[in-house]
């Protein structure tokens, strides 16, 4: 039994299980925000499991499409496929069990989520190779993770609203703009490798810039959201502290000092995702309560 539970937890740290906390907030916004009101425990349930699903199917999908590359990247040569400490196809079982919970999730929820699970494994599978050949690559992460939000509007509804779509580019244009920054990190690896990134392109000077500029419209989507849906006090806070967050992201990062770019990619953005969502969370009570 021992044995089983540590290769899970080394499966786990592989795929940085723990940064779940990115995404799944938002994906419970969508649901939070469609309704106007907390969704039942059923719903919050299997929008948790198909988080999971998708997540865990990218990122290990990731690591086996990028196990080559990774091996040659001195910052990546430790990970687990490269050194062998989790073999291949037991990375491709667990992508496997992965999508499965996916399936089951979107099946539990409603039709539409079944009908477009194909679009959301399409780019769960496809992000990973962007990099080959388009800077845009960022952007399709971001798109890739957009989904969250949109996916938990949809298992709700059983639609699309122009709100959800406010929220969707609001999370990919915030995801983009954090991955940039990533990315800078590598910049001489991937000029050397011939892979593709906005810094590896622009330089990190530029690419800080574009990254700044995504963060920006970050925060506009969010107030056309809050527009849109005629949010209330804390809604609105939580609009303000997530732009001091972004604002604060990027202080940390400059050209000529990367040193605190863990802190400002793994710190900074797991605090904005859980603070907005508790504001946000906090102005549906309120409003429950006032109505």
């Amino acid at each position: 039994m021992s044995m089983v539970w540590n290769r899970i937890r080394e499966f786990g740290e592989m795929i940085k299980f723990e940064h779940t906390i990115f995404a799944l907030p938002f994906a419970y916004l969508g649901a939070f925000l469609a309704q106007g009101k907390i969704p039942s425990a059923g719903k919050i349930f299997w929008i948790t499991m198909a988080m999971v699903g998708a997540r865990t199917a990218a990122m290990a999908l990731n690591r086996i499409i990028d196990r080559h590359i990774d091996a040659r990247n001195p910052r990546t040569a430790g990970r687990h496929l490269p050194t062998g400490k989790i073999k291949v196809g037991e990375a491709w079982v667990y992508v496997i069990l992965s999508l499965l919970l996916l399936y089951i999730s979107a099946a539990r929820l409603n039709p539409l989520c079944v009908k477009l699970m194909p679009v959301a494994v399409i780019f769960l599978v496809g992000y990973s190779y962007t990099k080959r050949f388009t800077s845009l690559c960022h952007l399709i992460l971001g798109i890739t993770d957009g989904l969250a939000p949109l996916g938990g509007w949809i298992a709700v509804t059983g639609s699309f609203a122009l709100p959800a779509w406010l929220l969707f580019a609001g999370v990919a244009t915030w995801i983009a703009g954090f991955d940039i920054i990533y990315a800078c990190q590598d910049v001489d690896f991937d000029r050397r490798e011939g892979l593709y990134s906005i810094p590896a392109r622009l330089g990190i000077a530029s690419g800080l810039l574009v990254s700044r500029l995504f963060h920006f419209l970050t925060i506009v989507f969010f107030v056309l959201l809050g527009f849109s849906l005629q949010r209330g006090l804390f809604y609105w806070l939580g609009v303000v502290a997530a732009a001091v967050i972004l604002a604060y992201e990027q202080s940390l990062i400059s050209p000529h000092d990367l040193s605190r770019l863990n802190t400002a990619f793994f710190n900074m953005n797991g605090i904005l995702s859980v603070v907005f969502f508790g504001f946000t969370l906090a102005d549906i009570i309120y409003k429950i309560n006032l109505f």
